[in-house]
């Protein structure tokens, strides 16, 4: 029997801001910037004590592909590309006009990771605090939300806890780049999770670091076998799972060189079948995502070209989630416009990552052969903007898509990309006492491209 406890409090902390970002992973960092820069008091709330989300937290990298699929044409700049090339300065990343498809930055991997950007966490950490922090964003960390306030059908800000006790922040418009869509959920917005027919998302993964790798021999490896460059090691994989020496649910490798000599990050583990915003499941996963590291490194010395005496730097701070809620919002995209190159009256942002689908059942990695995307594709305005309740836009991976299509939009550069159009869009709503549905969408972008944001 499930006893209940009634619990009130009174708050009497309570400040108030024009936007309020949730979040500070890469959604949330430029979406914080952007609101900032366009005149806008704003607050970010994140749970951690740094910012990056899934760049830092996560060990996520590298940054996937900002240019158009043929590695021709840059497509996300704005507030990522400030902050590369101020990583850059510090020697903590290398900007992905110097990166082809194929490399080992790119994980030796051909489709979907031209132009990638490798970069070092704790470079994220560091710049990402010091461009919002010029930018006038008050920055509050180590904050959980646990409410939002919602009044006559609006979001009007959260209420959340820290070592400091019970606050709130009220804002006229708040930006949820909670990832989860954590704000939203609890606002009451209409919300989808994984795929249509059954419920499942992608699965969850444990990133971790190795160093002692040597590069020149797993080099010399690749370049023996062209044949493996879409499926690292799949054949000693497939060799290996017969036997029983391999466990895990994934028929290749993902490893990626760092900026350090020796050092990969590994991108392989897999947890199935768990929900993303159930703390059991989260916690069966987070044990689980570091068992497979060990099992991992294990097989490394013993197989792989390269690490027979690599050791473990260290696994994430928390495992990644790929998938869980989204939005219904006044659009949702659809693998059809990733296809097609539909053109949107209200665009903010351009992006060519293909439909990368990890399997929530099965073993494979899909670059999808169903979905052709075309070379540069758009987002529409409307994917940030729920549905059912107002005073509210969402950035990142819980907009309002379908699972195809979040396949695609899923990742870093994009979700800084979403985050800096939610970003403008919530200053603009807020100087003029508007809801975020009725933000101009000619204004926005007028807004974007002052922001060095690339638009047709």
């Amino acid at each position: 029997m499930n006893a209940q406890i009634q619990y009130h409090a009174a708050i009497s902390d309570v400040q108030e801001v024009d936007v309020l970002v949730v979040g500070g992973g890469p959604a949330g960092i430029a979406a914080a910037a952007a609101a900032a820069r366009a005149g806008a008091s704003t607050a970010l709330v994140e749970r951690y004590g740094f910012l990056g989300g899934n760049a830092t937290a996560g060990l996520v990298g590298p940054f996937m592909t900002s240019y158009s699929d043929d590695g021709n044409t840059q497509l996300v700049k704005g507030v990522f590309d400030e902050l590369v090339k101020r990583m850059e300065k510090v020697g903590g990343a290398i900007h992905p006009e110097h990166v082809r498809a194929g490399s080992s930055y790119a994980g030796f991997f051909i489709k979907g990771h031209d132009r990638v950007t490798p970069f070092e966490p704790e470079a994220v950490k560091l710049v990402a605090a010091e461009m919002l922090e010029e930018a006038g964003v008050q920055l509050i960390l180590h904050s959980f939300v646990m409410d939002t306030l919602v009044e006559d059908g609006r979001v009007s800000g959260i209420v959340f806890v820290n070592k400091s006790g019970v606050q709130a922040i009220r804002a006229k418009v708040t930006v949820d780049c909670s990832a989860d869509g954590d704000v939203a959920y609890k606002s009451g917005c209409e919300m989808e999770v994984g795929r249509r027919e059954d419920g499942m998302t992608q699965p969850m993964t444990m990133f971790f670091r190795v160093a002692g790798v040597d590069d020149a021999e797993i080099q010399r490896y690749v370049d023996e076998h062209p044949e493996e460059q879409h499926l690292l090691f799949h054949t000693l994989i497939e060799e290996k799972r017969k036997s029983g020496e391999w466990n895990v649910p994934k028929n290749h490798l993902g490893i990626y060189r760092s900026l350090q000599p020796g050092v990969y990050r590994v991108n392989t583990s897999r947890v199935q079948g768990l929900d993303g915003t159930n703390v059991r499941d989260l916690t069966r996963a987070e044990i689980e995502g570091r068992k497979q590291a060990f099992e991992l490194i294990a097989f490394f010395r013993k197989y792989i070209p390269g690490f027979a005496n690599c050791t473990l730097i260290d696994t994430a701070v928390q495992i990644g989630v790929r998938e869980t809620r989204r939005i219904v919002g006044e659009y949702m995209l659809t693998a059809d416009d990733l296809i097609s190159g539909r053109a949107f009256e209200d665009v903010i942002a351009l992006y060519g990552y293909p439909i990368d689908i990890h399997s929530p059942d099965r073993i494979t990695t899909e670059f999808n052969t169903s979905f052709h995307t075309a070379n540069v594709y758009q987002l529409p305005y409307r994917i940030l903007v729920p549905k059912s309740i107002d005073g509210l836009l969402v950035a990142g991976r819980c907009v309002s898509a379908t699972h195809e299509a979040l396949g695609a939009i899923r990742v870093m550069p994009c979700a800084f990309a979403m985050g800096q159009a939610a970003g403008a869009a919530a200053a603009v709503a807020s100087g003029q006492g508007i809801a975020p549905r009725r933000v101009d969408p000619g204004q926005l972008q007028q807004i974007l491209r002052k922001q060095d944001v690339v638009l047709p």
